[in-house]
């Protein structure tokens, strides 16, 4: 079974990779800083950015700590991290990537199912 995408607003349509960057950067646009994409296979897919950084997050299903996106030996951490439940977060920058990173990223899983082989990613299970 060939693996699709939906973005979790509401919608039911699977999205294509060029199409899930297309609505990233209309929400990020639109100060919608948190998404959330589901596949047909049951796993989930988040993306929070502070427009600068991004924290990309792969998980199985529901409750799996899953994996995360990060850039080894950066230092320091950033805030602006907001959620659609009016959170805000700070992460260390090690554990997010820059934006165009994740947006590459998210592309990457989105069409192929899986990590690009040249990203980094923490295994948090």
């Amino acid at each position: 079974m060939v693996e699709s995408w939906v973005i979790n607003d509401g919608g039911t349509v699977p999205v294509s990779s060029e199409v899930v960057l297309e609505t990233l950067r209309a929400r990020v646009d639109r100060r919608q800083l948190e998404t959330w994409l589901s596949s047909s296979l049951g796993r989930s897919l988040a993306f929070v950015t502070n427009t600068d950084r991004a924290m990309v997050m792969l998980l199985r299903q529901d409750g799996d700590p899953g994996e995360h996106a990060v850039e080894p030996g950066a230092v320091g951490s950033s805030e602006g991290f907001v959620l659609s439940n009016g959170q805000h977060d700070e992460y260390p920058d090690e554990d997010t990537v820059p934006i165009g990173e994740a947006f590459r990223i998210v592309e990457h899983i989105v069409n192929a199912g899986s990590w690009p082989a040249d990203a980094r990613w923490a295994v948090d299970r």
